[in-house]
C-alpha cells in the first residue's frame, strides 16, 4: 500500500497512513485487493483514522467484488465509483505473471504484423476481440483523500505514481513540469481518463481484424466455416457496448454529485474544470461505444453480404444447369422418336438419314443457343464483370 501526500507544490510518500487528515492538499491511498482482502476490519480501521470516514459495509463487499459492474454510489462522507479497466490476454482469460498477478492491456505487446497475417488465413476469432476481459478498480473520493483499490499490476496506476514519485524527487520546477493534481476529484479524473484512452486505443486493432472477417466472409474460394467463432465475435462486440454504457452511466452520476457538490463561488472555477474533464472523459467512452456498434453492425452485413453472395452464386449454377436442361431437351425428344419400334420411319432407312439428324440437332443448338442470347438469358462473364 502506498500514500502519498499531495499538495500545490510538494509531494511526499509514506509507507504507513497518517493519524490526521492533512490541512493543505490531500491524500491518496493505493491499495490492491490482496492487501485489502488480507484484513479488511484493520484496513478499514486505517482509512477511518487517517480521514474520519468510516466506509459502510456493502461498499466493502463491493470493492472486494473482482466480477462488480461499473457503477457510482454516493453517502453524506464520501462517493464510489468502481470503473471497470480493460485486461487482455491470450486466451480471454485474465493473463497471469508466475505469482499468479494479472497483468494488465498494456503491459502486453502486441503480435507482429506476420503472425496477425498468418492468424488471418486461419478463420479463427480475431485476436483483439478473442482477448477482451476487465477488472474493476474501485476509488473511494473523500473531502481530502483518494482511496484506489485495484488488481496487483496495472499501468495506469504505475503511471501516475511513477509521476508523482517524479515530482518528489524533483528540487527545481521547469516551465514543462508535470503539475501535480489539485485535489482528489482532479486525480480521479486523471486515472480514469488513462483507462478509457485503453479503449481508444482498442477501436483501431478491432476495426483491421473485422476488415479481414469481411474478406474471409466474401472469399469465394474458401468456404467460411468458423459460424461459432463469428457469434463469439459478436457476443464480445456486445459485451463490449454493454460495458461502455454502464461506464457512461456511472460518469454521469459523477458528474451529477459533482454538481451537487455545494463548494463556495470561491472554487466554482476549480469545478467548472472537473465538469469539463468529467464531460471529455463520457465523450471519450461514447465514441468507444458508437464504434462497438459499429463493428457489430458491420458483421451483420458481412453476414448478411456472405448468404447474398452464396444465393447469387447457387442462382448461376442453377442458370447454367437450366440451360443445359433446355438444349438437351429437344435432342432427346428426337433420339426418343428415333428409338421407337416401328418398321417404316422417315430417313430410317436413308443413307444420309444419320447425317441429316445430326445436322438438324446441331441446328437447334445453335437456335436456342440465339434465341437465350438474345433474350439475356445467358450473360457472358466479360460483361458481369463490367
Amino acid at each position: 500500500m502506498d500514500i502519498f501526500l499531495i499538495s500545490d507544490n510538494q509531494v511526499s510518500q509514506s509507507k504507513e497512513i497518517p493519524d490526521t487528515v492533512p490541512v493543505k492538499g490531500f491524500l491518496w491511498i493505493d491499495a490492491t485487493h490482496e492487501e485489502v482482502g488480507a484484513d479488511p476490519e484493520a484496513w478499514r480501521n486505517a482509512i477511518a483514522l487517517a480521514t474520519g470516514v468510516q466506509i459502510y459495509d456493502p461498499h466493502m463487499t463491493d470493492t472486494l467484488n473482482p466480477n462488480h459492474p461499473s457503477y457510482f454510489d454516493s453517502t453524506q462522507d464520501y462517493g464510489m465509483v468502481v470503473f471497470r479497466k480493460l485486461m487482455l490476454n491470450g486466451n480471454g482469460n485474465l493473463r497471469t505473471t508466475e505469482n499468479g498477478v494479472p497483468i494488465a492491456v498494456d503491459k502486453i505487446a502486441a503480435p507482429p504484423a506476420a503472425a496477425a497475417d498468418s492468424e488471418a488465413g486461419k478463420r479463427r476469432i480475431p485476436a483483439a476481440l478473442s482477448k477482451l476481459a476487465t477488472q474493476p478498480v474501485t476509488f473511494l473520493i473523500m473531502d481530502h483523500a483518494l482511496v484506489t483499490v485495484h488488481e496487483r499490476a496495472s499501468r495506469t496506476i504505475d503511471a501516475a505514481r511513477a509521476r508523482l514519485l517524479d515530482l518528489c524527487n524533483k528540487t527545481e520546477k521547469t516551465p514543462h513540469s508535470t503539475r501535480p493534481p489539485t485535489s482528489p476529484e482532479d486525480l480521479l479524473l486523471r486515472l480514469i481518463n488513462a483507462m478509457v484512452d485503453q479503449y481508444l486505443d482498442l477501436r483501431q486493432p478491432l476495426t483491421t481484424q473485422l476488415d479481414r472477417w469481411q474478406r474471409a466472409l466474401l472469399d469465394p474460394r474458401r468456404p467460411f466455416k468458423d459460424w461459432m467463432a463469428l457469434l463469439d465475435a459478436r457476443i464480445e462486440l456486445r459485451k463490449l457496448e454493454n460495458l461502455c454504457e454502464e461506464q457512461h452511466d456511472a460518469m454521469q452520476e459523477l458528474r451529477d454529485y459533482f454538481v451537487d457538490i455545494d463548494d463556495g463561488v470561491e472554487i466554482s472555477r476549480a469545478k467548472d474544470l472537473l465538469l469539463v474533464r468529467i464531460n471529455d472523459v463520457m465523450e471519450h467512452i461514447t465514441r468507444v461505444l458508437n464504434h462497438a456498434r459499429r463493428l457489430e453492425s458491420s458483421i451483420e452485413s458481412a453476414v448478411q453480404i456472405h448468404f447474398s453472395a452464396v444465393a447469387h452464386r447457387t442462382n448461376e449454377i442453377m442458370r447454367t444447369l437450366t440451360v443445359i436442361t433446355a438444349l438437351f431437351m429437344p435432342l432427346t425428344l428426337i433420339t426418343g422418336i428415333f428409338g421407337m419400334n416401328f418398321e417404316v420411319m422417315p430417313l430410317l432407312k436413308n443413307a444420309f438419314g444419320f447425317w441429316l439428324t445430326m445436322g438438324s440437332m446441331a441446328l437447334i443448338i445453335v437456335v436456342m443457343l440465339v434465341f437465350f442470347q438474345r433474350r439475356r438469358y445467358l450473360e457472358s462473364q466479360a460483361l458481369d464483370r463490367r
